[in-house]
């Protein structure tokens, strides 16, 4: 088992800097699509011999340093009851959006096993197969309320807001139950076999930080509190949270994602005694490869006083990257992280 990954987490010293890659079992891999071209989106995230075959395909293709479930944030809102389409060109869709506390009441807090065995299948099945550390994940509850309030993606999160300034009773009581649902959904992850975990808050940096603190950090803090017994590494990744680092910091997570709008120096500077991963921008990955083996050492060099560092993109890899790229990326991090 290589389990540099899982060194850098606790913040213990390794041979070089691991990396694994946001959406690295995705579009811009043909393999993966040749999957995907057989089955609906739902239907690969419920089909475990094919979520384990295109876990794989990155750690075999890419040579990274860990793996990441295949699945989608938003499954456990679905096993909540809440009816979840995905639309070609579009994304997902709830047609059945969270407006009122009646609505609110017909969701339950799903037992994870019960509703959602499929994931849990998943990792057994890969943990007999790989051979680096494997991430489980789920969204944190900030982002997962804002499809469920939103009915789907947003820009504007006019809905959300609203429900937070105009109904921030109804607000809490759906954060309530998402964080139940997220803590049981991680546990039972944990039990089947994942090595770590990373909680997904993609749409934290619409907030204000005073409303961080108020409507989405607490439940964050909460849901990581009650997986310390599960003994894993915890990362939370607030996708343009460089204003939130320092509250960040105090969600007890292991590991803070970075996105690329920060220098990864700088906010080693402001969080202190966690580990860090991150923060190329994905599209980076353009540059001509002599560019882009330089970002990739300034940015190992910028991280050389991180408690820990795990190389990363500082969110998903675009489904049009070259994966020929993503690969050099792989081979750059690792030749020159070289302790």
């Amino acid at each position: 088992m290589n389990d540099t990954f899982l060194k850098a987490c606790r913040g213990e010293k390794t041979d070089y800097t691991p990396i694994w890659i946001m959406r690295q079992a995705g579009r811009y891999l043909p393999e993966y699509q040749k999957v995907r071209g057989k089955v609906t989106f739902l239907e690969l995230c419920k089909t475990p011999e094919l979520c384990v075959e295109v876990t794989l395909q990155p750690i075999d293709i890419l040579n990274v340093d860990a793996a990441i479930l295949f699945s989608d944030i938003l499954i456990p809102l679905e096993a909540m009851g809440a009816p979840l389409e995905f639309h070609e060109g579009h994304g997902p869709v709830f047609p059945e959006p969270i407006r009122n506390q009646a609505d609110l009441d017909k969701l339950i807090v799903p037992d994870p096993e019960e509703h959602t065995g499929f994931v849990m299948d998943t990792i057994g099945l890969l943990r007999k197969e790989l051979n680096v550390p494997l991430i489980g994940f789920s969204g944190a509850p900030f982002t997962c309320a804002t499809y469920l309030i939103e009915g789907g993606s947003s820009k504007v999160f006019w809905e959300t807001k609203k429900m937070m300034y105009t109904n921030p009773e109804l607000f809490h009581n759906m954060m309530r139950k998402i964080t139940d649902t997220t803590t049981l959904y991680l546990k039972a992850q944990a039990k089947a076999g994942a090595q770590a975990l990373q909680i997904f808050d993609s749409w934290a940096g619409v907030l204000a930080p005073c409303d961080f603190k108020t409507f989405a950090l607490p439940y964050v803090q909460e849901i990581i509190r009650d997986l310390q017994d599960t003994g894993l590494p915890i990362i939370y990744f607030a996708n343009n949270g460089a204003t939130l680092l320092e509250m960040s910091e105090s969600s007890g997570a292991n590991v803070l994602g970075l996105d690329w709008r920060i220098n990864i120096g700088d906010a080693i500077k402001r969080i202190g005694n966690v580990a860090v991963q991150g923060n190329l921008d994905p599209f980076s990955l353009l540059l001509p490869k002599v560019e882009l083996k330089k970002r990739i050492g300034r940015i190992l060099d910028d991280a050389k006083d991180a408690k820990g560092h795990i190389f990363n993109l500082g969110h998903g890899i675009h489904q049009f990257t070259p994966p020929d790229q993503a690969k050099s990326a792989v081979e750059f991090v690792h030749e020159l992280s070289q302790k």
